[in-house]
């Protein structure tokens, strides 16, 4: 599902080869295909990428998992634990601009597809390796999975009420950001080629991402010499803040400032002996004083209606707004109206959902161009097209279970 206007997107003309799976590599490989790249995702001809068996099925080989990190790419299936996969693969490589990788650590270097091995006689090649750890330290053979690491830097330590024990996030947080942060190395190693003709080499780990994204709560924690309170839905640093119960459910309300403190107390609960306290007159002091001055707070908001306060609350220019569940979300007029997820036609399953690509440029969206592939969707293509293998040895290479 090509669209005429391919050509005008940012990284069109650029060709990736995703030699990775589950989530981290692949949400980096689809960042770059929904900025225009062509992606060539290399996958096992019998189980393909892991998360084709992971969730919701749709149609025969793919999944809402797998779907959900996979659209604008093409599936070309390989088996890399045979020298003639090894040889298309490299084959592949020196045909792309970037390589994506995130084999167990020295697994690529193993089966001959390491840095080393492709930037022969490519001194342009940009080859992105994720693995858990940093690659120079003691821990560097040990595998990455999103949840040890949420474990491990702290990030389950700091998520939840402090009555909780610690909590994952409800998405795989580690390797999404890990993905993101990867795709932005790749990006720049784009740009600086632009101007030195010459590639790099891009090590990223999950540990180092998974820390990097404490952000202002992991400094707070250097400076205290300890965890910093865990608050749940509440924020650390501004009162009031946070998700509220009201009569007939919950919402969201951001007291940022102390004008919007002073609003939200007159006009909205109607209580000008709080804005009036000088325990509560700074952010500081309500910070300081929140235990006394968060139950007043949710005993006047559980006296009304949520709807009312929004309109209150809006009126006084204090953010706000529900708290929707995932498919209200989704469903909702503000996601229909962004165009954010739209149906396709799929060749087995009909109708199809997808979330779209969130990038806007010159006001425009840019396009889901083609669906997640069913499982080695594109190999004869490919291999016909980017490496001119004939048909007759494609059906050999499938009969003997390379493709």
């Amino acid at each position: 599902m090509q669209t005429d206007k391919s050509a005008a997107l940012p990284l069109a003309g650029v060709r990736v080869l995703d030699m990775s799976r589950i989530l981290a590599g692949p949400w980096c490989a689809m960042v770059l295909a929904d900025l225009g790249a062509e992606v060539i995702k290399i996958e096992h001809p019998e189980r393909g990428d892991d998360t084709r068996d992971w969730g919701i099925r749709i149609g025969a080989t793919e999944t809402a998992y797998f779907n959900s990190v996979n659209r604008n790419k093409r599936s070309v299936s390989v088996n890399l634990q045979t020298p003639e996969g090894v040889e298309i693969a490299r084959g592949l490589a020196s045909k792309c601009d970037v390589v994506i990788q995130n084999f167990k650590p020295g697994g690529a270097v193993k089966l001959g597809l390491g840095y080393g091995d492709l930037r022969a006689g490519r001194d342009d090649l940009i080859y992105c390796s994720i693995t858990g750890y940093d690659h120079t330290g003691p821990e560097a053979t040990r595998p990455g999975y999103d949840l040890v690491v949420q474990g491990e830097a702290g990030l389950m330590g700091m998520n939840g009420e402090a009555s909780q024990p610690p909590l994952k996030f409800g998405v795989a947080v580690v390797d999404l950001f890990t993905g993101m942060y990867s795709a932005q190395a790749i990006l720049a190693a784009l740009y600086q080629r632009q101007r030195t003709g010459n590639g790099r080499s891009i090590e990223m780990a999950l540990f180092d991402c998974g820390l990097m994204i404490t952000a202002y709560y992991g400094l707070e924690a250097l400076l205290l010499g300890e965890d910093p309170p865990r608050y749940g839905n509440a924020h650390p640093s501004i009162v009031p803040y946070g998700v509220f119960d009201a009569a007939d459910g919950p919402l969201v309300i951001t007291v940022g400032n102390n004008a919007q403190f002073q609003r939200f107390c007159r006009e909205v609960i109607e209580r000008p002996d709080l804005a009036d306290d000088a325990r509560y007159l700074t952010n500081l002091d309500r910070s300081k004083h929140r235990a006394g001055l968060l139950p007043e707070i949710h005993r006047e908001l559980l006296a009304r209606k949520r709807d009312d306060l929004l309109a209150r609350l809006t009126q006084a220019n204090i953010p706000c707004g529900e708290v929707l569940g995932l498919h209200e979300a989704l469903t909702s007029q503000r996601a229909s109206d962004a165009g954010l997820v739209n149906a396709y036609d799929h060749p087995v399953a009909g109708r199809i959902d997808l979330l779209s690509p969130p990038y806007r440029f010159d006001g425009e969206r840019l396009p889901v161009r083609r669906i997640p592939p069913p499982l080695g969707e594109g190999t004869a293509d490919v291999l016909s097209e980017l490496l001119e293998i004939p048909g007759e040895r494609i059906h050999a290479l499938k009969a003997a279970g390379v493709i």
